[in-house]
């Protein structure tokens, strides 16, 4: 009887307790991200494409000493608007050489651009599109001719403006660059502006980096790609100029799952005028992008695409200007810049496991609640705790505890349900939510 006491005494501290957190949660706003995604330019964005579009083409093997078409000429424009940007980016080339092999179809030098807007910490959080271009001819169909007799595959230098594919995230990640730096900002985490090549011969370039920022055990927590971003009209007609997709890989509770969850969740706040459709698949059916590469090597990362595509306008000479919105790239442009300014500005997410991999999360005190435990974060002034039923794809509910390590949930079953925590600073800037996830059966 006086156990039976003290457990509803305790229950009954537990729920002022949580009234007192959820009156003290920060705001959910910070102006100064708003004035940052605010100052995105269309304008430079149809500028910057403009030129890109007008080196003929990018393909990864297409000539490089030309000043004025083939992928030299483009990645030197690239690298040097990059620099003329701001003094405030670290910009350089990051070069890899290639064997013949697979659609490679000689050696070749493999250049990715990086700028990198230095933070408080050396934790990464990158941004990336591919510059290159391909024009396999017709209506993208291998096997079609360029008109000249030649395979458009085997002619390098075939016409392949690719201002849709991938000159829009391209000169996305461009625009961000300049914003991020101008916005006179103190990150936390550490900012990586990259235009890569070799996408088209499979994700080659993104690989390569990814590898070697893995051999150099680089703290990167998150990679948001853009991969045909710029077309709000579809090949069927319909237009859809209000939406974007946005694919991750699984399973459920995934660190790709959780970054797409969280942009989702942030973008809402920033620019509410603009959907994202989240996709629980890797990409697109039977196709892929450069979040891919950074996944196979156990990064975080997701793949934006465009809600509508039009076929006919990818991977051919077709891939004009004219297939271009500049106001739907700009609001995919701002979902993007939001989700990157909250999370390097937010803590690290909280760890929720201890070092055998156990979830650190029982049934105390009552054998009955969900008890939570989790590690503090640098630079956490508080906590906000999420559950769902165990069937739901998304988080359903979420409480703001404060600055504590721990907390109980009263009769909520850990075997229905599914949890998770973030952490969040003063500011409100908030983490990627940590699932309390078991690891997978060894036998």
């Amino acid at each position: 009887m006086r156990r039976g006491r003290l457990v509803a005494v305790a229950f009954l501290l537990l729920l002022g307790a949580q009234a007192r957190a959820q009156r003290a949660a920060p705001p959910d706003v910070d102006p100064r991200v708003s004035a940052l995604v605010a100052s995105i330019s269309e304008a430079r964005l149809e500028q910057l494409d403009r030129a890109l579009a007008g080196f003929g083409t990018r393909n990864t093997m297409s000539e490089t000493t030309s000043p004025t078409r083939g992928i030299g000429a483009a990645r030197q424009w690239i690298f040097d608007q990059l620099r003329q940007s701001s003094p405030k980016l670290q910009v350089s080339f990051d070069t890899h050489q290639i064997p013949k092999g697979g659609r490679i179809t000689r050696d070749v030098e493999l250049r990715n651009i990086v700028a990198i807007l230095q933070g408080r910490t050396p934790r990464r959080i990158y941004v990336s599109g591919h510059y290159d271009t391909v024009n396999i001819g017709g209506q993208g169909q291998i096997g079609a001719n360029t008109g000249a007799g030649v395979p458009a595959e085997r002619d390098d230098n075939a016409d392949a403006p690719g201002a849709n594919d991938d000159a829009s995230g391209t000169v996305l990640v461009m625009e961000l660059a300049r914003v991020f730096a101008e916005s006179g900002i103190d990150f936390d985490a550490t900012l990586v502006f990259t235009a890569v090549a070799g996408e088209e011969q499979g994700l080659i370039g993104a690989r390569a980096h990814a590898r070697r920022m893995k051999a150099a055990s680089v703290p990167v927590q998150a990679v948001f790609n853009n991969d045909i971003v710029g077309g709000a009209v579809g090949g069927d007609g319909i237009v859809d100029g209000a939406t974007i997709r946005l694919y991750s890989e699984g399973p459920e509770d995934s660190p790709s799952r959780a970054l797409a969850i969280f942009t989702q969740r942030t973008a809402a706040r920033y620019v509410p005028s603009h959907r994202i459709r989240l996709m629980s698949r890797r990409d697109r059916f039977g196709r892929g992008g450069d979040h891919t590469a950074w996944n196979l090597e156990g990064f975080a990362a997701v793949g934006f695409r465009e809600s509508r595509e039009n076929y006919s306008k990818q991977h051919n000479a077709n891939d004009t200007i004219d297939g271009v919105s500049f106001p739907y790239l700009g609001q995919n442009a701002r979902v993007n810049a939001a989700a990157m300014a909250v999370l390097a500005l937010a803590p690290p997410p909280p760890a929720v496991a201890n070092d055998r991999g156990q979830p650190t999360i029982d049934r105390q005190p009552s054998g009955y609640d969900a008890h939570l435990r989790w590690t503090a974060s640098p630079g956490a002034d508080g906590y906000r705790i999420f559950w769902r039923e165990a069937w739901a794809p998304d988080w359903e509910h979420e409480l703001y505890v404060g600055n504590v390590t721990e907390y109980v949930l009263p009769h909520s079953n850990i075997d229905d349900r599914v949890f998770g925590v973030a952490a969040v600073d003063a500011e409100g800037h908030e983490s990627t939510i940590s699932a309390y996830v078991p690891p997978p059966p060894t036998y």
